[in-house]
Order: structure tokens, then C-alpha cells, then sequence
């Protein structure tokens, strides 16, 4: 079996600790510990845990609040992982056969395209379209979700353009899938992330096929405690579980309790309230950065996460741009080539507005060399 490079992960490893402003993040500035669990007691009580081998699936304890996050699951519809990466890996590799059909969204994170693509089937691309907003044109999902497609990935809300389905986008989603047999698989990572302060609508519960992947990385902002889950019928968890015990087996005592602890109701609300609250500190200084800036960059504003999605006028080269940023300004952000569209960047806003600030100047002083560039040119 032959694996694409997975362009966007090398990226962010090798050089997000090599530059000095890093706003190719995804997710709102990680919590630590100690904020997760202020009371020393209750976290020395933590500490105090022998290490020994967790129950392989996630403990009784996660899975139950997991599962409250999906009106009408329960433990048995819930398995634990690590990551939401390591959930769409088994959910992928246990759905699919050789010359099977995909239908994924894009652009989009390209994990389970770059899988897809590795189990010998064949990826074809559901374009979001920016004059709709970045929503799904509903008239190509006839001419692309047919007898021969397998799988249907969404990823919603949307990483890179921060867009979530509209309720009819959902119902045609469905539609289309349910009457060729399709398995819809939703990475809902994103989900809790958004900037009106509602949930957004699960895809859980639309039809008996429908698998569901998120994680504590984004809203829950803990992507150290690498934990995620799938949500789907109990027979294709219990099948999913033993494609998980060839990968990671499971997740690590430590991890699964500090999960549980964070996904406890209140701490929960907590948690999602600061994710909010950040995001509406964060984002009005970059829309009005690119607002200025509409000569150069076309933009919708995202409804959820700490993304913001700009296209460069005049078809520019955006891996060349991040290149560049990085090499001359010490910036690393996300070219669009790396998430499936050319000509589009990706800027982080979860982290530290005055570095967020920091790094569109630099970005600023960037534009202004290659104007004088081209003038000279």
C-alpha cells in the first residue's frame, strides 16, 4: 500500500517550532492542566492513578459523556480514540474495499482523502462554493453521490473555510446518501466551536448509516490528551473497536480520565464559553485586517473555529506566499494547496492576538515587497 504525504501535517511539524510567529494553528490556545482541574485535591486524586492498561474502548465513565453530546446515544454507540485521527483512520479502513467510491467535501483537512486514496478507492471531490458562502450546491449531489459511492465525507463545521451546513444542505446530504446505501462518514470536530454560542446539528441520528468523528483538539482546546471518539450503531462500534485494537489499542489512563473530567457538564460549558470567547476577541482584528486588505484577499467570514479562509485576487500562488512568509518573515501559516485549493490561505486566530497582530504586520510588509517587485518588474 502507497500513502500521499500528508502535506499539511509535515508542514506544521517541521517549522511550527522553528518560526517565531506560528498562525497555522487550528484551535483556540491549548488549557492546561492545572486550568482543566484547578482544585489541587481533585487533581492530585488524578495524579494518584496507577498507570496500568484502561479499558481498550474508553471507560464507562467517558463514553456516557461522550455520548450526551448526541441526543438519544449512550455508552455502547461510543468509541474512544486516540484523536479524532485515529477515529477517521478505523472508520475509513473498515468501510472501505478497493474500488469503492468516495464523495468528499472539499477543501478540506485530506486525511480521509489521502486514506481513501491508500485503500485503492477512488476520491471524487464535493466542492464547497464560496458564492454560497462556502455551502454545497445542491444540484451536484445527484450527479456525484450514485450507486457505486461507498462512503460520503463531510467535515463539519468546515476546516478550512469555518462554514456550517445549512439545514436543507443536511437533509439533501442524507437524502442523496441514504437512497444509494452510502455510509456518511462526519468529522464534527469542530462542533461547540462557534461563534453564536449554539451547537451545531450533529449529522447523528439522520439515518442509520451515518458515523460520527470529533475530539477535545478544537472546541475543547486539548489536543495534547490526544482523545477522540466515533459515535455510530452499536454493531459498527463493536466492529470499529476491533479495527482499533490493530492501531493505538487504547487510550491511556491518564488521558481518559483527564477526558472525562473535561467533558463533565459543567466543566464542559466552561470550556466551550472560553473556546467562544476567544473566538470573538480574536477574529474582529483579523476581519478587519483583511477587510483593508480586499484588493488582495477575498473573504467569508467563518461561523465556527479559529480559522479564517482568504483567497488571493489574481490567482496567486499560495504554497509560494507561505514559502516565502516563512523563510523572509518568520510566519508560518497554511497554504490552501495543502487543505485541496490552490490560490487560498488559511490564518490561525486562536492564539495570542498581539502575536496574531505581530504577523499581519509582517504579512503587510510582504504584500508591500512584492508590489514594489512587480512594479519593478
Amino acid at each position: 500500500m502507497k500513502i500521499q504525504p500528508f502535506e499539511l501535517e509535515r508542514w506544521q511539524s517541521i517549522w511550527e517550532n522553528e518560526v517565531e510567529l506560528n498562525i497555522s494553528e487550528s484551535g483556540v490556545h491549548p488549557l492546561s492542566t492545572s486550568e482543566l482541574i484547578p482544585d489541587a485535591a481533585a487533581l492530585q486524586k488524578i495524579l494518584d492513578v496507577p498507570q496500568y492498561y484502561p479499558q481498550t474502548n474508553g471507560s464507562e465513565e467517558l463514553r456516557s459523556r461522550i455520548a450526551e453530546l448526541y441526543p438519544g446515544a449512550k455508552a455502547e454507540n461510543v468509541l474512544v480514540t486516540c484523536g479524532g485521527s485515529e477515529a477517521n483512520f478505523v472508520a475509513t479502513w473498515a468501510l472501505l474495499e478497493p474500488g469503492d467510491e468516495v464523495v468528499f467535501m472539499m477543501p478540506n483537512y485530506m486525511q480521509i482523502a489521502g486514506i481513501a486514496r491508500a485503500f485503492g478507492a477512488t476520491v471524487k471531490p464535493l466542492w464547497l462554493r464560496e458564492e454560497l458562502q462556502w455551502g454545497v450546491d445542491l444540484d451536484e449531489l445527484p450527479r456525484l453521490i450514485g450507486p457505486k459511492t461507498r462512503l460520503v465525507a463531510i467535515c463539519n463545521p468546515n476546516n478550512p473555510t469555518g462554514s456550517v451546513l445549512k439545514k436543507e444542505e443536511r437533509g439533501a446530504i442524507v437524502a442523496a446518501a441514504e437512497k444509494v446505501g452510502a455510509w456518511i462518514l462526519a468529522d464534527e470536530v469542530y462542533r461547540g466551536a462557534e461563534f453564536d454560542g449554539s451547537m451545531t446539528t450533529s449529522f447523528w441520528g439522520g439515518y442509520e448509516r451515518i458515523l460520527c468523528t470529533a475530539g477535545l483538539s478544537k472546541a475543547f482546546s486539548l489536543p495534547g490528551l490526544r482523545t477522540g471518539w466515533v459515535v455510530g450503531a452499536p454493531k459498527v462500534v463493536e466492529k470499529l473497536w476491533g479495527y482499533h485494537d490493530y492501531t493505538s489499542i487504547g487510550p491511556s489512563m491518564l488521558t481518559d480520565r483527564l477526558a472525562s473530567v473535561a467533558l463533565e457538564p459543567k466543566r464542559r460549558a466552561w470550556i466551550l464559553n472560553r473556546t467562544r470567547e476567544t473566538l470573538l476577541r480574536s477574529y474582529p482584528p483579523l476581519r478587519a485586517w483583511l477587510d483593508s486588505h480586499a484588493d488582495s484577499f477575498s473573504h467569508v467570514p467563518p461561523k465556527a473555529g479559529a480559522i479564517a479562509w482568504a483567497g488571493l485576487r489574481r490567482g496567486q500562488n499560495s504554497l509560494q506566499m507561505a514559502e516565502q512568509l516563512r523563510e523572509k518573515k518568520s510566519v508560518l501559516l497554511v497554504a490552501g494547496e495543502q487543505l485541496g485549493m490552490e490560490s487560498f490561505v488559511r490564518f490561525g486566530f486562536g492564539g495570542d492576538t498581539e502575536q496574531l497582530q505581530k504577523a499581519l504586520g509582517r504579512v503587510d510588509e510582504w504584500l508591500q515587497e512584492n508590489r514594489v517587485a512587480a512594479h519593478a518588474r
